[in-house]
């Protein structure tokens, strides 16, 4: 009985992979063995970066929430504590862009959480 070849099969997985590997340097999007450690690789570092994203802008918004604060005479943390007092549910992304796009709107935000602060501290 002659013997039996996965053809297709491992021609499609292969294709595959060097689909994947298309733009890669050198032997990396040539070579399967290469290429398919590579996408590997590649895979795992996109998991691992749609994780990372997401912490990285959340250090942005924060920086940049600071920055804006700092400008209206408080700091983030106050800030963030002022405005769980005045029951304002903002996020971190929305604020930063009003701090932004609009520091007057960012101001009165501001004004709010200092008067809830103040509230409390009497």
């Amino acid at each position: 009985m002659p013997r039996s070849v996965n053809g297709t099969v491992a021609r499609n997985r292969r294709k595959k992979v060097l689909k994947l590997a298309k733009g890669y340097f050198g032997s990396k999007h040539a070579l399967y063995r290469t290429a398919h450690e590579q996408v590997m690789h590649s895979l795992k570092y996109a998991y691992r970066d749609r994780r990372q994203l997401k912490r990285e802008m959340r250090k942005l918004w924060i920086a940049r929430i600071n920055a804006a604060c700092h400008q209206n005479d408080i700091n983030y943390s106050l800030l963030m504590h002022g405005l769980k007092l005045a029951n304002i549910d903002i996020n971190r992304k929305m604020l930063s862009e009003i701090a932004i796009h609009d520091p007057k709107g960012f101001t009165t935000i501001v004004n709010k959480a200092k008067k809830a602060l103040e509230k409390t501290a009497d």
